[in-house]
């Protein structure tokens, strides 16, 4: 692929490193050896930026350019057009460039997505409607162009996944995503709920598709499911053409893939409003799998208030879940199955209550699942699987109760991009192994590592008819015996941490006598003198912060309620954003061993940051020492004395803020600075231990007295 003839696309060095298939410590180490690594044209000095083209043209004279980075080095061409839609459809027309030349291999092209005007593209088994016009700029069509000659050597597929991959990460906070083990396990539980007719799927429907998860995850599920004459029908709409386009084209070029064999599907997704204008209206679904918008309020109450759809109901204006759900089982064949990811509010607000009744009484809904947090976003909502089933018209639903699983713990211990934020990561085989296990027999498994009923309709259709699982299902047996099996064993380390620390912290004698020509130095003074400098924390842009189980490459985000509530960030922002931000002055962002001052009463503290990078919010500080004159552990110990936060506050009530610049530092050699900082860095961790412990403590005495007043004290054998 020739260089970027545009100048002004910038790349940063962990893009360089992906381009040239090396690691980032590598290409910090070639910007020190090599005096011809091109100048950065931009950035911060934590996070340069460096021309795509100069970066380009260095890699071939050294030599390392490798040609698996061709995709890395079209990525950064695309994120230069900047606008969201406009990169979408450059992405969407190299689909369809892409899918026609596949088809074209197997004699069966016939059409093209233009660039131009609306068209349909369409094979023996694949036909695409997209009824939006594209109209692409010249750096759009010659980028389309590059995109296509690489996917000649890269494959088609492959590199179209990569680039909306990229666009994905890119604009994570505008578009959600339905994760790939989440749409998977939709799909299986939607199978197992057809009542032994698995094999007998289709047509597939998704009327909120998005990119495409749903879909793809049933195209793979039930292609071949359909008689030799009519192939899968695949169908789809959503109300952003961008990524209708994209869905559209996603599912066409996954009917390429070698893996496919026989195994054939038609495709038609189409863009427009679901509740106000369906394109299927005279569709009849085998399987409608969807994960529809959270809480509109302008839904559509007013002007679909008399819509056949309302069948159980006209939902609430507050209420357009509900709607949705209803939409959904419109659009099922008899007997068939839905499946769509909700709220958890959905199944508890009191203005649907009237609904989940006749929905009940109907014997329309099957089950109700209730996920972990981070399950899909917005990841810090436990969001819940609903379960549908359209009446059959013989009457066999009626009266049959519903299934409730509570498999919101269904989490592993903090790792990989999690370990930054210290929250738990999704188990998704156990996940999928519990729900798959007690959709199949139908809440009658046995023990299972987590809560599952079969709740009689009677027992629902009270006042409230609150279908939250966590409401009817007792926490089992095996998962509270696991769950204290853990917390003994870290309980165990956690004393063994303290026995070790208590042994060298108890022996410290602090002296009685006053320090004799020991002075103090205020933080202020300390900036004057070069010593360090401080920067204070920034309030990222509005809905820019994300929660939830964070990428990889993210950069949590550290506020004031996180320290006071003790348990880490409880959020994030992507690295792109962060460099970004950084660079513009709008975010402050930390680097290894700094000192991080909380500036608020209530929760005031200071400690070296060991796990920088870190976004700081308001009232968040950061200290960055000249190590030739200050050890960074001895100034975080000096800082965070309680009697130093009472002369630097501002006044005495627990609401008043501390003025870092008035706090004081001991004055004393460097050489005794950091005997201080080791034993400081010894009563952080002892500190650390000792507040586990505790949250570890509270845990088992809670989960033994439950045990205890349920009765389960084993008998005495003697």
């Amino acid at each position: 692929m020739p260089p970027s003839a545009d100048p002004s696309v910038s790349v940063t060095l962990a893009e360089i490193a992906r381009i040239a298939g090396v690691g980032r410590a590598a290409v910090s180490n070639w910007r020190r050896r090599h005096d011809s690594f091109p100048a950065p044209v931009g950035g911060t000095d934590t996070s340069p930026q460096f021309a795509l083209s100069q970066v380009e043209e260095w890699l071939r004279r050294q030599g390392k350019l490798d040609e698996v980075g061709g995709r890395e080095r079209l990525w950064p061409e695309f994120e230069a057009l900047g606008d969201r839609d406009a990169m979408g459809m450059a992405i969407a027309v190299t689909g369809a460039r892409l899918g026609t030349a596949e088809a074209g291999h197997a004699g069966h092209a016939a059409g093209l997505l233009s660039e131009t005007a609306p068209a349909r593209l369409g094979t023996a088994d694949a036909a695409v409607g997209i009824p939006v016009g594209i109209s692409l700029s010249d750096a759009q069509r010659a980028l389309v162009e590059r995109a296509v000659s690489l996917a000649r050597k890269q494959g088609a597929y492959e590199t179209f996944d990569f680039l909306l991959g990229r666009w994905l990460d890119t604009h994570v906070r505008q578009i959600g995503v339905t994760p790939p083990p989440l749409a998977d396990l939709m799909a299986e539980v939607a199978e197992l709920s057809r009542d032994g007719e698995a094999g007998d799927v289709g047509t597939v429907l998704d009327p909120a598709c998005g990119t495409g998860g749903l879909l793809l995850a049933a195209a793979r599920r039930w292609a071949g499911s359909g008689s030799a004459r009519t192939p899968l029908k695949i169908l789809g709409q959503d109300i952003d053409p961008t990524q209708a386009a994209l869905a559209a084209m996603r599912i066409l070029l996954a009917g390429h893939l070698p893996e496919r064999g026989d195994a054939s599907w038609e495709v038609d997704v189409q863009a427009g409003n679901t509740l106000r204008a369906d394109p299927h209206p005279g569709i009849r679904a085998d399987v409608v799998l969807c994960n529809p918008p959270f809480n509109e309020r302008d839904w559509g109450y007013e002007e679909l208030a008399t819509d056949t759809r309302w069948t159980y109901g006209l939902p609430p204006r507050t209420e357009s879940e509900l709607a949705w759900i209803q939409h959904a089982l419109s659009r099922l064949s008899p007997g068939g199955t839905a499946v769509l990811l909700l709220p958890p509010g959905v199944a508890s607000r009191r203005a649907g209550r009237r609904i989940r009744a006749a929905l009940l009484r109907a014997g329309v809904l099957r089950a109700v699942v209730a996920l972990p947090p981070g399950a899909a976003p917005p990841h810090s909502v436990a969001l819940h699987l609903w379960v549908l089933r359209a009446p059959s018209g013989d009457g066999t639903e009626l009266g049959r109760p519903v299934l409730l699983i509570d498999a919101a713990d269904v989490r592993t211990e903090p790792s990989g991009g999690t370990q930054k934020t210290g929250r738990a990561a999704i188990d998704w085989p156990l996940l999928r192994k519990i729900v798959v296990s007690a959709v199949q027999t139908g809440g009658n498994g046995g023990n299972l590592p987590v809560g599952h009923v079969s709740v009689p309709l009677i027992e629902l259709l009270d006042d409230e008819v609150d279908l939250t699982p966590a409401r009817h299902v007792p926490k089992t047996t095996i998962s509270t015996d696991l769950s204290l099996r853990r917390s003994w064993t870290r309980f165990g380390t956690l004393l063994h941490e303290l026995r070790d620390l208590t042994a060298t912290l108890s022996a410290l004698e602090l002296s009685t006598e006053e320090p004799a020509g020991q002075g103090t130095v205020t933080v202020g003074d300390l900036v004057r003198a070069g010593a360090l400098t401080l920067r204070a924390g920034q309030q990222p842009a509005d809905g820019a912060v994300r929660t939830g189980d964070a990428p990889t490459d993210s950069v949590p985000v550290l506020t004031v309620s996180d320290v006071l509530a003790g348990c880490g960030p409880s959020s994030w922002l992507p690295a792109y954003e962060v460099s970004a931000g950084e660079a513009a002055g709008t975010l402050t962002v930390t680097v290894p061993e700094e000192v991080v001052v909380v500036g608020a009463y209530r929760a005031f503290g200071a400690w070296v940051d060991t796990d920088a990078p870190t976004v700081l919010g308001p009232q968040l500080f950061v200290l960055r020492v000249d190590p030739t004159l200050l050890d960074p552990w001895f100034l975080a110990g000096c800082l965070r004395a309680p009697a130093n936060a009472r002369r630097a506050g501002t006044h005495t009530s627990t609401s008043s803020r501390i003025d870092v610049r008035r706090l004081q530092v001991l004055q004393v050699s460097l050489e005794e600075q950091r005997r201080y900082g080791e034993t400081f860095r010894q009563l952080t961790a002892f500190e650390r231990s000792l507040r586990e412990a505790g949250a570890v403590g509270r845990e088992l005495v809670d989960g033994l007295t439950n045990g205890l007043s349920a009765g389960r004290l084993p008998r005495d054998r003697r």
